[in-house]
């Protein structure tokens, strides 16, 4: 089985996000970049598949700037097999990135692909769904467990409801959601041994992919700030002020 995980590049989770002072968008000059948390998940799931040995190979993909080498790296020093880089320096939509890995499944035939069910600068939740929607293939998302079966997967899901579990054939598309794993730290070792592994770069228009946007950011600002509480004498004096002040009763 070929599994193909796609990773992306985001501001490091530890980061304070800061917007620019035109609110064109968010500052990323001199700021850490890392993994996005959900793709570290779908690696580390990909690379236990293999260590069970129900995976042969798995390549990792990223689509961004030349930088983002050093994202797939990461994912060849947790276990993947070969990297794969769809260089571009424009802002790639989830429906781009989903018809960029249409394009990528012909060529590679993967088995199986599994992603992280959003990234935490986009928080689109899109990528996923589009993809199999594109592919025609089985879709399981937000992955808490997953089991491989005769056909397929078995997958677990957590619903509002409590679990639901899915069987799901393959070919197939799963997303992944934090309580599937924790994702391991590369050693030192398999961090140089991954600077030995293929990694092959190409652009969108090799793949005939046009990233044309669909949707346009008008202004980026800061969340309000918050004020800061206040003491109430007793139960009528907050009655009084949730009614007066605050008009939510």
């Amino acid at each position: 089985m070929k599994i193909l995980v796609p990773v992306k590049r985001v501001v490091d989770f530890n980061v304070k996000v800061r917007v620019k002072s035109d609110h064109s968008g968010v500052e990323l000059s001199n700021v850490k970049m890392s993994m996005n948390p959900f793709c570290e998940i779908a690696v580390e799931e990909a690379v236990r598949l293999k260590e069970k040995g129900i995976a042969k190979e798995i390549v990792v993909v990223s689509i961004g700037p030349a930088q983002a080498q050093e994202t797939i790296r990461t994912g060849l020093a947790m276990g993947a097999d070969r990297g794969i880089l769809i260089q571009t320096d424009v802002a790639v939509e989830p429906l781009g990135v989903a018809k960029i890995l249409q394009a990528l499944v012909k060529k590679e035939t993967p088995d199986l692909i599994i992603l992280g069910k959003q990234s935490i600068d986009g928080d689109n939740n899109q990528t996923g769904q589009m993809l199999a929607a594109l592919l025609g293939w089985g879709q399981a998302t937000f992955a808490s467990k997953v089991e491989k079966t005769d056909t397929g997967f078995n997958v677990t899901r957590e619903i509002d409801g409590g679990l639901e579990t899915l069987a799901v054939k393959l070919p197939c598309v799963i997303t992944t959601d934090l309580r599937l794993n924790e994702p391991r730290y590369a050693s030192l070792p398999n961090i140089m041994k991954a600077k030995q592994k293929p990694l092959a770069t190409m652009k969108p228009e090799e793949l005939g992919v046009d990233l044309s946007p669909r949707t346009a950011v008008l202004k980026v600002t800061e969340p309000a700030s918050r004020k800061a509480g206040v003491k109430v004498k007793d139960v009528a004096d907050l009655v009084g002020k949730l009614k007066n002040e605050a008009k939510v009763i």
